[in-house]
């Protein structure tokens, strides 16, 4: 399906009309579970020593922990700590992210991140980490640990948990994943609402081969994220020297 289409139109709008009728929650499934432990061992040999280099590129680029863990809202509603590679500098200032979130959740615009616009608080190479999705390698351990799967909606902050309405709390009928039909079918082209359809499709749809083929498509679509971002980032340097010119001819008006 294309997710920008009618089709996905009329798909989100089927499920507004269905949110008033309870689901009943589901179990993991055992091939879910399988798959997981299978990808994650098989791809070990790969993951580990990468893993062991980002975490020195963290330690290099800035003080503090490698590690960020932080308290997420998961499978049926339960709390777990995600792990993720720091990619911001020690005590960062979250309340503006938590305001910039609140924006999204409340408007019909495009889920695009801080990073996009500039943010500060991220550490040397973070912005690359976060593109890449590389920051999110040791939530492997959250999947091993049976809190997450490879495959399933992000894991969501508790205050955005809290406010959720009663039929979008429906995408936490399944296992929180790294990867999922969000991030393959538009991500940071798709509204808060659309990524909703997309996680509920997903935990009402989840099958084997649909697993398989969002973790195929999950690496294309990293790539595609790491151009945009190189993209916005030479935009935006571009813009900076077309504005240098004209502020330097403005300083020398206002001198003579």
């Amino acid at each position: 399906m294309n997710f920008n289409s009618k089709n996905f139109i009329m798909y989100r709008n089927k499920i507004c009309e269905q949110r008033d009728f309870p689901v009943p929650p589901t179990s993991v499934p055992k091939w879910k579970r399988f798959l997981d432990v299978s990808v994650v061992l098989a791809a070990a040999p790969i993951l580990l020593p990468l893993m062991i280099a980002l975490a020195i590129l963290v330690r290099i680029v800035s003080k503090g922990p490698i590690l960020f863990r932080q308290e997420r809202v998961g499978h049926l509603g339960q709390r777990f700590m995600c792990f993720k590679f720091r990619t911001m500098f020690v005590n960062a200032d979250t309340t503006v992210h938590q305001g910039h979130l609140d924006h999204l959740m409340d408007s019909d615009t495009p889920l695009v991140k801080m990073d996009a616009k500039g943010d500060p608080r991220i550490i040397p190479f973070g912005k690359l980490l976060r593109a890449a999705g590389l920051d999110e390698l040791p939530q492997l351990i959250n999947v091993l640990r049976g809190e997450m799967s490879l495959v399933g909606p992000r894991p969501c902050l508790p205050y955005e948990y809290n406010k959720y309405q009663r039929w979008q709390k429906e995408r936490f009928n399944t296992l929180p994943g790294l990867t999922g039909l969000w991030q393959v079918g538009g991500k940071n082209r798709t509204t808060f609402t659309e990524m909703i359809c997309l996680d509920i499709r997903y935990a009402r749809t989840r099958t084997l081969w649909l697993d398989l083929t969002i973790l195929l498509k999950t690496f294309p679509a990293v790539v595609v994220q790491v151009l945009e971002s190189r993209e916005s980032k030479e935009r935006k340097s571009f813009s900076h020297l077309e504005a240098a010119p004209a502020s330097s001819f403005s300083e020398r008006a206002v001198r003579q």
